[in-house]
């Protein structure tokens, strides 16, 4: 059965270059479509017939569709010293590690200044935003990966450059991206302006604005096609921070909850339509939010391995089957990685198992300032 349409020799005549030897070229795609993605980058090395298979549009498609795409962990860091951009993927069930090609940006660019938003099922990664460190102004910068073809591609500008802000993919199928707040061109304050992408125009529009003074962000999550934004409790909680949500059909901003913006003490995921947080402080326990109570809960199950995972951290989920709920990410210094596995216990709360994936000793000196998880 053919996945792509390949190139088609003259009738009765043999393709003189031939994707595999001895093959017809729709059997032969149809191999290299069951390739794992760690291995495609190498494989397109191997001919121009190789490459141009494996970079068609559809080959992410035909993988998708025959259900052999897998999640991998995308880790945005830097090196402590030079901070320098290095993008790493994991493996998750091998835990072999690969790299990325360079993202497009500045040299002088500050890493944890971007926002990152992902479409996993469609394998694209989206870096927004940030900062050039040697003028300390704001960017307006949009550059997407594409697991298809493993390379980045440059898009339309924001409307506005900034920095340390909020960005979530939104809406109906998860098709639209919004950024919202962060600092603007004067980093001495925060900007309300709001915006949203559409991938298939590649266009930013106007969106309806924070609301009086915006929000530096601290952290953020889409749950339910609501995106919460909190600036977070910071050491040594001296002040209440505070927290908006995004109704994204109603192009509508609202107060959040006073529980879930009280209980909002570390970094977010979100793991089958439920909001997760991994405590800042202490024993980095994790806890999960109920909204019809406006509370939050501590989950049962494993301690944080805190002693292995250090900080600075980041987080992602992926949903995942086998009885769980799903799976967490928590990237540390080093860039090893906390893998907790949620499930719901026969008493109906969450329970979490960690374990820890170590990194090679030529990370020591990598720290992450994002993570996202995309099917390749």
């Amino acid at each position: 059965m053919p996945i792509m349409t390949p190139h088609q020799p003259a009738a009765n005549s043999p393709d003189p270059n031939p994707l595999i030897p001895g093959l017809p070229d729709d059997v032969a795609e149809l191999c290299l479509v069951h390739l794992p993605y760690p291995y495609q980058a190498l494989a397109r090395s191997v001919s121009s017939s190789w490459n141009r298979v494996l970079r068609d549009p559809n080959f992410l498609l035909s993988r998708i569709s025959l259900s052999l795409s897998l999640p991998y962990l995308f880790v945005f860091a830097f090196h402590k010293s030079t901070s320098r951009i290095q993008w790493q993927a994991l493996d998750p069930r091998s835990g072999r590690w690969f790299v990325l090609p360079p993202m497009p940006c500045p040299k002088s660019a500050s890493p944890p200044a971007f926002a990152c938003a992902s479409m996993p099922r469609q394998g694209k990664l989206f870096v927004l935003g940030g900062m050039r460190s040697d003028t300390e102004s704001p960017m307006r910068t949009a550059v997407v990966y594409h697991a298809s073809t493993n390379k980045w591609s440059t898009l339309s500008p924001m409307r506005n450059p900034r920095a340390f802000f909020a960005a979530g993919v939104v809406g109906e199928g998860g098709g639209r991206i919004v950024v919202a707040g962060g600092s603007g061109p004067d980093l001495s304050s925060s900007t309300a302006a709001v915006e949203c992408y559409d991938p298939t125009e590649d266009a930013w529009r106007e969106a309806a604005g924070m609301g009086g003074k915006g929000m530096v962000m601290y952290d953020s999550a889409v749950v339910r096609g609501r995106m919460y934004v909190t600036e977070g409790w910071t050491w040594p909680f001296m002040f209440t921070p505070r927290g908006a949500a995004y109704d994204a059909e109603g192009d509508k901003w609202r107060e959040m909850g006073a529980g879930m913006r009280e209980g909002w003490t570390g970094m977010s995921v979100v793991v089958g339509e439920r909001l997760f947080v991994i405590s800042e402080h202490g024993d980095h326990q994790l806890k999960v939010y109920y909204p019809d109570e406006d509370d939050w809960r501590y989950v049962a199950g494993d301690r944080f391995p805190c002693e292995e995972v250090h900080k600075p951290f980041a987080a992602t989920a992926v949903e995942d089957g086998e009885g769980l709920e799903g799976v967490i990410y928590v990237v540390g210094s080093g860039l090893r990685v906390g893998v907790g596995r949620v499930r719901i216990g026969e008493d109906s709360e969450f329970c979490v198992q960690w374990q820890v994936v170590a990194a090679p000793k030529a990370f020591q000196d990598l720290s992450p300032c994002n993570c996202q998880v995309l099917y390749a």
